[in-house]
């Protein structure tokens, strides 16, 4: 029962994922949740794990949820379910490509996508904040450390732009922020 389970909740996931991984993340979230597979907590530290290691998020946590929850056989079913729609629907997009991006109602559903893939992203990374700096909406706690980390990284962002006109690399950044938690939380 569990493997459908892990199928059917990432095959959702890979099927309305839309805007990438960031964009997934509520989904993900949901689906997680609704199963009982993470708690928050546990979700909010895999999604920074995911950042961080090679691969795409979405695939390194169906991979890691799948791995959790029931093994090898349960990390490749979660894995397969989550690339299954894109793999597809990649498939189709080629044979159709050259047509449908020229039909006017397709760029106008394209266009349609945009500002809801981008609103999705910036919900996501303002809740991803506030949780992280300070817990849950029904516990109000201030996470001093974290919102030292947080003011630290999105200076340096800003400063680094100001001063090379080109932004900060997200790869300096990850970096940036594990040494800031290496000195802040280690010491």
């Amino acid at each position: 029962m569990i493997y459908f389970d892990l199928f059917l909740g990432f095959l959702k996931v890979g099927c309305f994922a839309f805007g990438g991984a960031y964009g997934a993340i509520p989904l993900i979230r949901d689906v997680v949740m609704s199963y009982g597979w993470l708690n928050d907590e546990m979700l909010t530290y895999m999604i920074a794990v995911s950042e961080s290691t090679p691969g795409p998020i979405m695939v390194n946590l169906a991979t890691y949820i799948g791995s959790s929850q029931s093994g090898i056989l349960g990390a490749v079913i979660a894995t397969l379910a989550v690339v299954l729609p894109s793999f597809f629907i990649i498939l189709l997009i080629t044979a159709l490509l050259k047509t449908a991006l020229k039909n006017k109602y397709v760029q106008a559903v394209l266009r349609g996508l945009k500002p809801c893939v981008i609103g999705i992203v910036l919900a996501t990374g303002i809740y991803m904040i506030w949780s992280n700096c300070f817990g849950k909406i029904s516990a109000l706690r201030l996470n001093l450390r974290a919102v030292i980390i947080t003011a630290v990284l999105m200076i340096s962002m800003f400063v680094y732009k100001h001063i090379t006109k080109k932004k900060l690399s997200p790869i300096m950044l990850i970096v940036l922020s594990a040494a800031a938690g290496i000195v802040v939380y280690g010491i």
